[in-house]
């Protein structure tokens, strides 16, 4: 039988080989084996959110958040699997959040304000140049949600499922 962290090891290399379904299974086994380990957690959270599992990934995020509140992609990938589930209040709470714990990530940002754009009436949403105009920024047909998947891929929710692109501070071991 393998160890946590031999799983952990293995799931990640399925998500950075874009064999999901086998990383959820291989994953699922080191949070059997780990259940209080973060980096487990977010692993398989975005191996889920990758398989469509938007529930199942909301809620390994969710525990990612609770072993470790500072966790900004935990928040970031919660806000995400929120918003795919339709919860856009609980996904602005969690994207504001990591917002202010990593100003500097664009992606953050840029899911943040598609979802601010969604929620302001259509009068007063931004054009590209800052003026108010809901049809010129593509929200009054519907499209502003297009680009969150794109989003996830940069960051590897959808993407390579092992360097998401941001160092959020934690530790991706596990204790074997």
């Amino acid at each position: 039988m393998q160890s946590a962290y031999e799983s952990f090891q293995e799931g990640s290399r399925l998500l950075a080989s874009q064999d999901v379904h086998a990383a959820v299974i291989v994953l699922e086994r080191a949070r059997a084996l780990e259940p209080g380990q973060g980096s487990v957690r977010e692993a398989l959270a975005r191996a889920y959110y990758r398989t469509g599992r938007f529930p199942a990934a909301g809620a390994e995020f969710l525990a990612a958040v609770e072993l470790d509140p500072v966790n900004d992609y935990a928040h970031f990938g919660l806000g995400l699997s929120l918003l795919k589930q339709g919860d856009r209040l609980g996904a602005r709470r969690h994207l504001k959040l990591a917002v202010a714990m990593r100003p500097d990530q664009a992606d953050y940002r840029a899911a943040l304000e598609r979802v601010l754009d969604d929620d302001r009436p259509e009068d007063v949403r931004p054009d590209a140049n800052g003026a108010a105009n809901g049809a010129a920024n593509g929200t009054a047909n519907g499209t502003a949600n297009s680009g969150l998947d794109e989003i996830g891929d940069a960051t590897g929710i959808v993407g390579d499922g092992v360097d998401h692109g941001v160092d959020h501070g934690v530790d991706h071991g596990v204790d074997a």
